[in-house]
């Protein structure tokens, strides 16, 4: 029966955990989260030892469980307020289900587990180590305390070693699945924000712009704001592929790239919409600024020497297409093929040179 009991105690911990990571797979597991999340965590922590509780193995008043594996994973993962937090969940629960000498005995196990794994966290010490050191402390106390609670000598020389075993096993197979659902979550997270980055330019592709441009036209219309779009395409970008081969075009295009970041504001959307096509998306930006922004891009453009990977350099020219909501239009869903326009007759007209749509 102990055995059964302890093992579902380790089914449940395992559970919680996969719970846990699926409700906050939108807002992965951090290693330094706000105090909000603390908090939160912190709570969801003590009720997960509080649930441990209701699956114990009861021995007159004393209740036996695993409910130290949530507690010192807060400790080694969130800090001391997270930990608190379950702390006093834990108390409040044993107090719930009964106030005697094991319920005041229990408090100060799961106390001392709390402070201690606390500071060996804070030690610089591997990370195989410190779980070590943890759940070798909480059952040295788990050991002292039971052995003050219950007096059948033959009964605590099954338990205790029996319990240490589980310990260890549970502890350290929690810490695994926590690592590996954290990692698991970093690297989703990396991969949707790299699907949403251009690999060459390192600005935002195409899927990111129109995921964006939809959101601040939609914002843009609702409020009454003003909204730019600036269409850019390289001159001649062909030649420059023809003449030093598809390997320079790439490094030219990487350059070009910084200076779109460098001629814009930081919360403007720069994009590269595929090939030698760029656009900007210029929030709250009338049309005599967006004038300007363009102008002082063509002209950094134009005067930039660009580095071929042999040591040449060259230069090249762009033609810039404007559209703005407010000004050239008041349909905003027309800004799009409205700086297309713009863009060909730019380049109808002679390139290097920009074009408001009419």
């Amino acid at each position: 029966m102990i055995i059964k009991d302890l093992f579902a105690n380790l089914t449940i911990i395992i559970s919680l955990l996969f719970i846990y990571a699926h409700l906050t797979k939108s807002s992965p597991l951090r290693s330094s989260p706000s105090i909000k999340r603390k908090i939160l965590v912190g709570a969801a922590g003590g009720l997960a030892s509080n649930v441990l509780m209701q699956y114990s193995i009861e021995i007159g008043t004393t209740i036996i469980d695993l409910r130290h594996i949530p507690v010192i994973l807060l400790a080694s993962t969130g800090g001391a307020l997270p930990t608190a937090i379950s702390v006093m969940f834990v108390m409040i629960g044993r107090f719930l289900i009964g106030v005697n000498l094991s319920s005041y005995v229990s408090i100060m196990f799961i106390v001392s587990v709390a402070i201690f794994s606390i500071w060996i966290s804070k030690i610089q010490l591997t990370r195989n180590t410190k779980i070590l050191y943890m759940l070798t402390f909480s059952n040295i106390s788990f050991s002292f305390t039971v052995i003050y609670l219950i007096e059948d000598i033959s009964f605590l020389l099954y338990l205790i070693p029996l319990y240490w075993t589980i310990s260890y096993a549970a502890g350290y197979l929690a810490f695994y699945i926590l690592e590996f659902l954290r990692d698991s979550q970093m690297l989703l997270e990396k991969y949707k924000e790299e699907a949403k980055i251009d690999g060459l330019t390192g600005l935002n592709n195409v899927r990111r712009f129109d995921e964006v441009f939809n959101k601040l036209t939609t914002d843009a219309k609702t409020n009454n704001k003003p909204l730019s779009l600036l269409y850019i395409d390289v001159d001649f970008f062909k030649r420059i592929n023809d003449t030093y081969g598809h390997t320079e075009g790439d490094a030219v295009l990487k350059q070009l790239g910084l200076l779109l970041r460098k001629g814009t504001r930081s919360f403007d959307l720069v994009s590269r919409n595929g090939g030698e096509e760029f656009t900007v998306v210029l929030i709250d930006c009338q049309l005599n600024r967006a004038i300007e922004i363009a102008e002082n891009i063509r002209k950094a453009v134009e005067k930039n020497k660009f580095s071929l990977n042999d040591g040449q350099k060259i230069t090249l020219t762009i033609s810039v297409g404007i559209a703005s909501y407010g000004d050239t239009t008041n349909n905003i869903n027309m800004l799009i093929e409205e700086a297309d326009r713009a863009l060909y007759q730019a380049k109808k007209s002679g390139r290097n040179k920009i074009c408001v749509a009419d």
